[in-house]
């Protein structure tokens, strides 16, 4: 399987979870996943509570490849799985 196969495989299981993660662990996967599909932050620094922290885990990110923050979010991913899944 390629690695896009498996962050796509991956991604649609966290989305399916029974039970949310907690905020800096989603914010990490969050930020993980943007970088992943948009690359660097693109997008100016937004105004909201939610919306600057999601703005800023991303910027957080910037300059890892695209290949490194999905191969980063999957083993997030998995290692969060048992307790979230």
């Amino acid at each position: 399987m390629s690695l896009d196969e498996q962050f796509k495989q991956v991604a649609e299981s966290v989305r399916n979870w029974k039970t949310r993660p907690a905020d800096s662990e989603n914010l990490a996967l969050y930020s993980l996943y943007k970088q992943a599909i948009a690359g660097d932050v693109n997008i100016p620094e937004p105004s909201g509570i939610v919306e600057k922290a999601k703005w800023k885990a991303w910027s957080e990110r910037k300059g890892i490849s695209a290949d490194d923050a999905k191969k980063q979010y999957i083993d997030l991913a998995q290692q969060w799985a048992g307790k979230y899944a």
